[in-house]
This record gives structure tokens, C-alpha cells and sequence, in this order.
């Protein structure tokens, strides 16, 4: 049977939902204007839920089943993800918060999923047994505030072409240097996971990667103001500049280089399938958001003596939106159902699926502050936050461009 929601989900959907009503929606200006960040939001919805021991207990598991694989001793299967759950059901709830907090402020979800995805992930899949206990429970129980900084001023799309940033042997130790750019989190994260090649004096694009987790008062480590953007103004975005920075070996993933660079750019490429399905979840949430609004509006709004929805232009607007939702529902529910059957997706699966919904979200969001004309113009109507918000879907994490490229090379094969 297809994934749909259960009763499980939905009473923990309202319960996400009464949580935004009471904690997220009255501090929405204060968080878009930047007067607010957004982690005193994120540590209580953590602290309500009791969302930080959950996934230390879940990573706690993971990991002593690793250790015990490791030493050689038969691992007994039990079946079932989180709670008993299948892996399609235990994602669903993880994914639950990033489609509510969607709706209404989609920049929270970016900070929150860069720190306790994308960063403590990295760590997990690189990491040393050791390493992963020194850092990965505060950053899970948001006590530290995670950053992961690949892009550079040079590199975005071309991540690990254009990559310039080094790290340099120096006795038991690494020297690194250069600039990260659009790094979420930056201007205040605790932990940083940075990513750069090895100093050993070939050629640019056949050196080595390795990936350091550094301190956010790591002495040589300077930070810039957030940057002014376009939208997920609540999501602090900045520069890092390193100079000459000092580190042991302990702070390489994996703690030597032969451990650090197996698999070289593979770990970071599943960062970023990761990251692409996580897109979906955001896209899904903003979608019915600006679906409901534009709904009440075209019931409500009057013109030539007849309600908007009556006419057949806004009756277009609001099916297109309706397709683009359930479009993307289901794209998220095909994720759902793979992973039950113990299928991940593909890196061009996970491409294709944000490419989709990425450009569905901002035709959606689009389309709400044209349906409704001069106020969706104005910000007290939140579309015009959630259209502004909806354009980096399309860049971060791989732009459109990207995505396109990934998908049609997995269709065309080699080249032989």
C-alpha cells in the first residue's frame, strides 16, 4: 500500500502546528526583520518535543551498532526504524517539522537543517567512533550550533574544482587556510565542519579532500556579518576567513589521511542528495501554505460584485497550485515508500526531485501574490515573505542548472 499519512502523523502535525501558532507565528516579523535569531525558537520546539534526545538515542544505536560490526561480532536484526517504525514512517516524522515550520518561516528550517543535518552528518559518516561522541550529541541536542562550509567565492557550482582552500601538513599537525562564503549559520555556529583540499603539491583538481571540524573561536578563524539576501532573512548567512589556523590531526575526519580521504568527494556528494530530498519537505510545506491563503482569499475578496474565486483566471491560479501540491506530496511520499522497501535514492533521483519542486514552490508562491494583487505585494500578507523565501530552493544546495545537468548525464550514461 502507497505512503499516507496515519494517525500518528497527523496528531503530531497538529501538535507541530499549535507549536508555530503559539512559539513561531507571533515572532515572524522579528525573525524576517533579523531583530530575532532563530535559535531560541529552535531549542524550545527541541526541548517541547523532546527532539534532541530522541535523535542522540537514535545516533547512540547507529553508532554501537557500528562499533560492534567493527569487532567482528554477528549483528542480530531487529527490523523497524525509530520507535519500532519502518524507515519510510521514522522519515516521515523527521520531516514532519520541516513541512510546518515551512509554512511560515522557512529560513528556521535551513538553519535547523544545516546543524543538525548537514553538519552532525557529516561528522557521522566521516568521523572516528571518538570523534562522532565528542561532537555529534551537542550539535543533535542543539546545545552547539552547527555550520557546513564548502562553497567558496570561486567554487559554487564547481564545489571541488574551483575549490581553494587548503589544509597543509606541519608536524602532527595541519595548517589551513582561505575564504567559505553562503555559509548558513557562519556568523554564529559553534561547530564547523570545513572542507578543503590537502596542500601536497599536485595538481589543483587531483588533490586530495579532507574535512575538519573547527571550534567557533578557533583561534586564526575570523567571520563576517551576515549578509542582507533576497529572503530567508531568518537563516544567518556569512563569510569564514581562516589564516593560518592550527589544528592537531584529531580534527581531520578520520584522523589520518588515508581514513580521511576514502571516498574522497563521495561522503560530501551524500550531503548533498541528502540536502535535495530535505528541499522537498521545506517545498511541500510553503506550497499548502500559500495554496490555503490564496483558497480563503478567492472565498472572501469580492470584485464586480462577485467573489474572485468565481472567476475562471483565479479558478486557473488555484488548480495550478492544487497539481503542484500534490505533485510534490507525491514525489515525497515515493521517497517514503523506497525507503521502507530499503531503497535510497539515486543522487539523480534526489536531483530530479528538487529540481521539480524547487521550481513549483516559486511558480506557487508566484502566483499567491498575484492572486492577491496589492496586498500580496505587502508584507503583512506573508506571500510576499514566502515568494522571497522561495528563490534560493533554486540555487542552494545545487541550482536548477545543476540538478538538470545531474539528471540528464544518469539518463545518457558514460560516454564511451
Amino acid at each position: 500500500m502507497a505512503f499516507q499519512w496515519n494517525d500518528t502523523h497527523i496528531m503530531v502535525r497538529d501538535m507541530l502546528r499549535a507549536f508555530c501558532a503559539e512559539t513561531l507565528i507571533p515572532n515572524l516579523d522579528a525573525l524576517d526583520t533579523e531583530e530575532m535569531l532563530p535559535y531560541p525558537i529552535m531549542r524550545k520546539m527541541f526541548e517541547n518535543f523532546g527532539m534532541g534526545e530522541m535523535q542522540v538515542s537514535q545516533w547512540q544505536a547507529k553508532l554501537e551498532k557500528k562499533k560492534k560490526e567493527a569487532a567482528g561480532e554477528t549483528i542480530e536484526s531487529k527490523g523497524g526504524g525509530m520507535m519500532g517504525m519502518t524507515r519510510g514512517d521514522a522519515m516521515a516524522m523527521r520531516m514532519l517539522p520541516n513541512i510546518e515550520l515551512s509554512r511560515y518561516c522557512p529560513g528556521l528550517v535551513t538553519a535547523l537543517g544545516v546543524s543538525v543535518g548537514l553538519t552532525a552528518e557529516a561528522i557521522v559518516s566521516k568521523g572516528t567512533f571518538e570523534q562522532q561522541e565528542r561532537w555529534v550529541p551537542d550539535i543533535l541536542r542543539l546545545n552547539k550550533i552547527g555550520a557546513w562550509a564548502i562553497t567558496e567565492p570561486s567554487s559554487g557550482s564547481d564545489a571541488f574544482g574551483s575549490m581553494r582552500c587548503t589544509a597543509k601538513q606541519d608536524g602532527d599537525g595541519f595548517v589551513l587556510n582561505g575564504q567559505k562564503t553562503f555559509i548558513t549559520n557562519g556568523p554564529h555556529a559553534d561547530t564547523i565542519v570545513f572542507i578543503c583540499k590537502l596542500d601536497n603539491g599536485d595538481d589543483w583538481k587531483k588533490r586530495p579532500i579532507l574535512t575538519f571540524v573547527l571550534d567557533g573561536d578557533t583561534p586564526g578563524l575570523t567571520r563576517g556579518k551576515a549578509f542582507r539576501k533576497m529572503g530567508m532573512h531568518s537563516s544567518p548567512t556569512g563569510e569564514l576567513f581562516l589564516e593560518d589556523v592550527r589544528v592537531g590531526s584529531d580534527r581531520l575526519l578520520g584522523e589520518s589521511i588515508e581514513r580521511a580521504t576514502a571516498g574522497g568527494r563521495k561522503g560530501a556528494k551524500e550531503t548533498f542528495g541528502a540536502e535535495r530530498i530535505g528541499v522537498v519537505g521545506m517545498a511541500l510545506g510553503m506550497i499548502e501554505e500559500c495554496l490555503r491563503v490564496s483558497v480563503e482569499y478567492a472565498r472572501t475578496r469580492r470584485q464586480f460584485d462577485r467573489r474572485i474565486g468565481d472567476f475562471q483566471l483565479i479558478q486557473h491560479k488555484l488548480a495550478k497550485m492544487e497539481v503542484a501540491r500534490m505533485n510534490t506530496e507525491n514525489i515525497l511520499f515515493r521517497s517514503f515508500d523506497n525507503l521502507t522497501a530499503g531503497r535510497n535514492p539515486s543522487f539523480a533521483e534526489a536531483s530530479a526531485a528538487k529540481l521539480y519542486c524547487a521550481g513549483a514552490t516559486m511558480d506557487v508562491c508566484l502566483e499567491a501574490v498575484q492572486l492577491h494583487g496589492g496586498y500580496g505585494y505587502m508584507a503583512e500578507y506573508r506571500v510576499e515573505q514566502l515568494a522571497r523565501d522561495a528563490k534560493v530552493l533554486q540555487i542552494y544546495g545545487g541550482t536548477d542548472e545543476i540538478q538538470t545537468s545531474q539528471v540528464a548525464r544518469s539518463l545518457l550514461g558514460p560516454d564511451n
